[in-house]
């Protein structure tokens, strides 16, 4: 035994230097994590009414200044705020919360403690004194609206706006939104003049109010208003009220013509028609004409917010592939709003939204928006076509088809929030849209042809949509909801059908529903009427099913399709062209050679790709490639794909166009 404490600890060190085992490496056990944020109940919130007041005036600096005070009961010790995540129409955790700033919370004057969540971090918890009784708690903050597109959608020009509440706004913890009560107030800049589908407007000056709503319709309800104002009446005899409200950066762009304004009026009779109720009390569309606001198209159930050019109108013709934005979010307000996926409903904007039903939500009201366009008048039918060739064209050749379902791509939105991805056409992207649109086209054309034409996809709108004429709440749907009105429609194996074609990866191009209506998918060496002006607009070059590659006004690749000559060659995005076959790059003058290449003409481009310059040989011999439909049926007679584009409202003669 060794009785020496410093003898012992010395033997002890040099047995552990000496020993070939180690001692085990630290190894820390997880902080558990404690949920600090009340889950919201289906309850009142207890303090009584919000008032949220902004000064929406600085259009200098593009801020929104926010005064919100937050009523509380007696007692209260601690108040937990929170700023919306899950934003509506989004389908993701887009709330930017980054811009809000320069926060505080006082009582009675008296400046509060508060401390953001550390896990969930749109939460704030205020710390109320407990020496005094507080009945009220004011928060000041400042919204920093994006200045430039690089920092975000702008919302604020010197002419307009386009206040969305959900953004310069906090709620109270622990209640469904639609429990929570606000009186909103807004000034501002002197003569601009507001559209909403709030009711209650009041005015005292540039300072505005509404009625006091719910949180959840407050937020469903955003604002456009501008220097340059102009709002013409849509509305059906009979019906609910229907608002085109229409800001613009020149006043002069405001001046549309009646037969403009006639294809809006024709919309609203589609949409009833089709749907066979309104799921809204008032509608207002919201539209900028502009190029200096951020573009916008985001549905709401009693109101919508667009963004068109600045020309929509006074290049009326010019603009026709662009005018399926309105169909599309009108249509919303019953295909999203109303019938409304389970797992996309949420109590408030803290829980996570789920997109497994999103081809319901958004296929569907991509697939109406395109009829009710086309219906309208709003676009013609060449112009529709076109769309339809572009979308069949893209998943014809898309190799992500091999490894991800339809399905799955409804939760691009969460984890990809829409920004660019290097190989697209490998990646997929949010194709629950026009896939999805693609599928319930198929629908429509089994219908058809499974009762002889005396039923169609409208048969399955009117049982879908069409109860409760007036109702603006929510109806949820699941799956097996939608195959039980497809099969009162018209019986079929719906369930084997959705399954195959949206669940199952691996699946053919989506072109079955085309076939079926009495047209095909065939290769041009021009673009179709929608693909050439959207090109043309956006001042691209799309060699996308030739070469493999869209390249923009400034020569540079944008996007490269996989497996294609330009990328088994190694031309990739962000590659810069500077020559084709040793003349300075244009891009028509590619074009030109990619036709010469057919008869054997070498293609080689001169490349930068950051500071490193290379030739790119590009063995491609198959000519310029665009998609369009080619009608099949023989005949003058309207196929399945005309007879659901065609008008359905009542022509002269009191006959209705089929």
């Amino acid at each position: 035994m060794i009785k020496n404490p410093f003898v012992a600890t010395l033997l002890a060190a040099t047995a552990l230097v000496s020993s070939p085992v180690l001692a085990a490496n630290s190894a820390p056990v997880a902080v558990p994590i404690v949920q600090t944020v009340p889950d919201a109940q289906d309850t009142p919130y207890p303090g009584g009414a919000i008032k949220l007041d902004i000064d929406a005036s600085d259009t200098v600096r593009g801020v929104y200044r926010v005064t919100e005070t937050i009523p509380v009961v007696s007692g209260t010790r601690g108040l937990t705020l929170l700023f919306p995540q899950w934003l509506p129409g989004n389908h993701g955790p887009r709330g930017p919360l980054a811009e809000l700033v320069d926060l505080s919370f006082t009582a009675d004057g008296r400046k509060l403690e508060w401390k953001r969540d550390p896990v969930e971090v749109y939460a704030f918890h205020v710390t109320l004194p407990a020496d005094v009784d507080v009945r009220e708690v004011v928060a000041k903050f400042i919204h920093t609206s994006p200045l430039q597109a690089s920092e975000g959608r702008i919302t604020m020009t010197p002419d307009m706006l386009n206040l969305q509440w959900e953004k310069m706004s906090l709620y109270p913890a622990g209640h469904y939104v639609r429990h929570i009560q606000v009186q909103p107030f807004v000034t501002l800049p002197t003569g601009w003049t507001p559209a909403t589908a709030l009711d209650g407007a009041a005015q005292m000056g540039n300072r505005w109010s509404w009625a006091e709503t719910s949180y959840e319709t407050l937020v469903d309800s955003p604002i456009f208003a501008g220097r340059y104002f102009k709002k013409w009446d849509l509305t059906e005899p009979g019906r609910q009220r229907v608002t085109l409200n229409v800001v613009a950066d020149k006043a002069e762009q405001l001046e549309a013509k009646p037969d403009q304004i006639a294809a809006h009026k024709a919309l609203v009779s589609e949409a009833r028609l089709a749907f066979g109720a309104n799921h809204f009390d008032h509608y207002d569309f919201l539209l900028a004409v502009s190029d200096k606001i951020g573009g916008i198209g985001l549905e709401h159930h009693r109101s919508s917010e667009n963004q068109l050019e600045p020309t929509a109108f006074t290049e009326w013709d010019k603009q026709e592939w662009d005018r399926g934005l309105l169909p599309h979010e009108f249509s919303h307000s019953w295909s999203g709003k109303y019938r409304r996926p389970a797992r996309l409903w949420t109590p408030d904007y803290r829980q996570p939204m789920q997109g497994d039903l999103l081809w319901s939500y958004e296929g569907q009201d991509q697939f109406w928006g395109l009829v009710l366009a086309a219906r309208s008048g709003l676009q013609g039918k060449d112009m529709v076509l076109g769309q339809l060739a572009a979308w069949a064209g893209g998943f014809s050749e898309q190799a992500g088809r091999r490894w991800r379902s339809v399905e799955d791509t409804g939760n691009d939105p969460v984890f990809a929030a829409r920004k660019p991805k290097p190989f697209a056409s490998l990646a997929r992207s949010e194709d629950y849209y026009t896939e999805g649109a693609l599928v319930w086209l198929e629908a429509d054309q089994i219908i058809r042809a499974g009762t002889g034409g005396r039923k169609s996809i409208d048969d399955y709108a009117r049982l879908f949509f069409g109860m409760n004429d007036g109702d603006w709440g929510e109806v949820t749907l699941e799956q097996p909801n939608v195959v039980s009105a497809l099969n009162q429609v018209y019986p079929h194996d719906w369930e084997n059908f959705l399954d195959t074609r949206l669940n199952k990866p691996g699946q053919p191009a989506p072109l079955q529903g085309i076939e079926k209506g009495g047209y095909k998918l065939v290769w041009k060496d021009e673009p179709n009427p929608y693909d050439k002006a959207r090109f043309a607009e956006a001042k691209v070059t799309s060699l996308a099913y030739s070469l493999g590659v869209t390249i923009d006004k400034d020569a540079k690749v944008t996007a490269t399709q996989w497996d294609s000559p330009a990328f088994n060659a190694g031309l990739v995005a962000g590659s810069k062209i500077l020559a084709v076959n040793g003349v300075t790059y244009d891009g028509e003058g590619l074009k030109k050679a990619v036709t010469a290449a057919k008869a054997g003409t070498p293609l080689e481009l001169l490349v930068q790709r950051g500071d490193r310059f290379q030739t790119v040989r590009i063995d491609y011999k198959g000519g310029l490639r665009y998609p369009w439909l080619e009608r099949t049926t023989a005949g003058k007679g309207p196929n399945g794909l005309d007879q659901l584009l065609a008008p359905k409202r009542p022509v002269a003669g009191g006959t209705t166009k089929k």
